[in-house]
């Protein structure tokens, strides 16, 4: 795979369903054999930036790509493979 600078980043309150997307997206990232880290980001602030009104938030590249729900690992390497 090309190894493009990608900067994906789980937002969330820090409640289960955000802890498990962040887990998730870490898990799809390795199997994806991406050499970037998923960043946990847990301040409301720039949730609100990205003009998002529900978490958790899956971002790559500081856009917004799933929001508001727990996808399956399938759905999330789909989603970040877009941005390969």
């Amino acid at each position: 795979m090309e190894n493009k600078t990608m900067k994906i980043q789980v937002l969330g309150s820090g409640c289960p369903s955000c802890k498990k997307l962040f887990e998730l997206t870490k898990k799809a990232a390795e199997e994806l054999k991406l050499k970037t880290e998923v960043e946990y980001i847990t301040d409301i602030q720039k949730i609100v930036e990205m003009g998002v009104m529900t978490s958790p938030v899956l971002a790559v590249n500081e856009k917004p790509i799933l929001t508001g729900f727990v996808p399956d690992i399938e759905k999330i390497k789909e989603a970040i493979k877009k941005f390969i």
